[in-house]
């Protein structure tokens, strides 16, 4: 029974039309996205009617969640591109070995970095950008957030190997559920329970508990094709190594994004909690536009990767100009739509004259920038998915370390506010033009038919 289950999805990933699997794949990895960036917006519109301050402090811990979900996306997509290339291989068993082994190290790992959170809470938070009267808020809301990393880490880990299996609508069940359940709770406990922003992150953190607790029965009701097991895990601490090598663009990628959410905070700073509850809107509107193309990115990973194992290399190449194409046409829609309707969308958040005018601008800028990102983000996806750990590693400290922080800092003292406002959208461009390289090296070098 469950040979013939692993040979039915091998046969789906490797046979089937590349169009209609990668919309297959796709549509719930978007759907996934886009209720988690719903999650994450009505966040700040809830607890931003507490005022600035408190508005302000979901933008400083969003840079601390970003830490754990790094560490996170490097065991889970570093495992996820491992195991879909074993199991393009028919190798199921050497998968559940990476899938143990990715889970139980970033259990461990996340209950390291717990302590050392609650140890260093306040120095911490304000290393993270905070202000002083941003800070209460933010230790109230951070505490719970540390409590439920076993969770959250654990969480993320399953939802990628689950992808990266090509069971995306699975995954989705698992956070989508969570989402939903934060959303309902977070004005139950903000304003029903009076906890403030206390309340948000309790929300948080007992959503994250029940995505989790979904996502692992479906290893351990062996939906899945790899298993999670202790007795699985790896006596041979190259298996770790290689997980984090594969994985550590996802690890630089997404902590460079946490370190660019800090270098940001402290640079608007200068301006007040206005400015960084306005780039922190901002940021969370850019997130949940490009949630398409990252949905649809997300959905060509485990196509790419099975394949890629599989050694059908025509259709790493079709998946990969199809993925393009749709993605391209996504943002283009979307980046209009926002790009017209950015006043609108920031009021939604705050009502504050200076918030909205800030955001607005800041806003159109991203949404014109918006088009280039597909081409970096699928470039990388490929490379990562190939397992070509070093070019994906390099490519991934592009958009957020090597060209967002030192144009931040020099543009934001030169031209004040606005070098704020367009540092990002001039980084997305810069990353797109570096990434066309990396492109034609990877398909040069990629061999011909099977």
């Amino acid at each position: 029974m469950q040979n013939g289950k692993n040979m039915d999805q091998y046969t789906r990933m490797t046979e089937t039309p590349v169009a209609p699997l990668l919309i297959r794949l796709a549509i719930p990895t978007t759907i996934s996205m886009l209720v988690t960036s719903i999650y994450n917006m009505a966040d700040a519109a809830f607890v931003g009617q507490l005022g600035n301050a408190a508005s302000g402090a979901i933008g400083i811990v969003f840079g601390y969640m970003a830490i754990l979900q790094s560490v996170a996306f490097m065991f889970g997509q570093g495992s996820g591109s491992i195991i879909a290339r074993l199991l393009g291989k028919k190798r199921a068993k050497d998968a559940s070995r990476y899938a143990s082994t990715a889970f139980f190290t970033a259990l461990g790992v996340s209950l390291v970095i717990a302590v050392v959170s609650l140890l260093l809470l306040e120095p911490m938070l304000r290393l993270l950008g905070s202000t002083e009267t941003i800070l209460p808020h933010a230790k109230q809301y951070c505490r719970f957030i540390i409590l439920g990393a076993p969770f959250i880490m654990g969480g993320y880990v399953m939802n990628n190997i689950l992808r990266y299996e090509g069971l995306a609508a699975k995954a989705m069940r698992g956070l989508v559920s969570g989402a939903v359940l934060n959303i309902v709770l977070d004005p139950v406990l903000i304003f029903g329970f009076g906890m403030g922003t206390a309340g948000a992150g309790l929300a948080t953190a007992l959503s994250q508990m029940v995505s989790f607790s979904i996502l692992l029965s479906m290893f351990l009701r062996r939906i899945t094709q790899s298993r999670i097991s202790i007795r699985y895990y790896t006596r041979d601490i190259r298996d770790v190594w290689e997980i984090m090598t594969v994985g550590a663009p996802s690890l630089l990628r997404q902590s460079l994004g946490s370190l660019a959410t800090i270098v940001l905070n402290n640079c608007a700073g200068v301006w007040g909690d206005v400015a960084i509850s306005a780039m922190a809107i901002t940021n969370r509107v850019a997130m949940f536009l490009f949630s398409f193309g990252l949905g649809l990115g997300q959905g060509y990973q485990p196509i790419c990767s099975f394949n890629y194992g599989a050694e059908k290399y025509d259709r790493v190449r079709t998946a990969y100009k199809t993925a393009m194409k749709m993605a391209m046409g996504l943002m283009i829609v979307a980046g209009t739509v926002v790009f017209i309707m950015a006043p609108q969308i920031v009021q939604l958040f705050r009502d504050d004259p200076d918030v909205i005018a800030i955001g607005t601008r800041a806003m159109r800028y991203a949404s014109i920038a918006l088009v280039t990102q597909p081409l970096s983000v699928l470039t990388n996806m490929t490379l990562q998915s190939s397992g070509k750990a070093l070019p994906a590693s390099v490519l991934s400290m592009m958009r957020s370390g090597i060209y967002f922080i030192p144009l931040v800092l020099i543009l934001s003292r030169t031209i004040g506010l606005p070098g704020i406002e367009i540092a990002q959208p001039v980084a997305d461009v810069l990353t797109a033009a570096t990434s066309i390289p990396f492109l034609l090296w990877y398909f040069r070098r990629l061999p011909k038919g099977e």
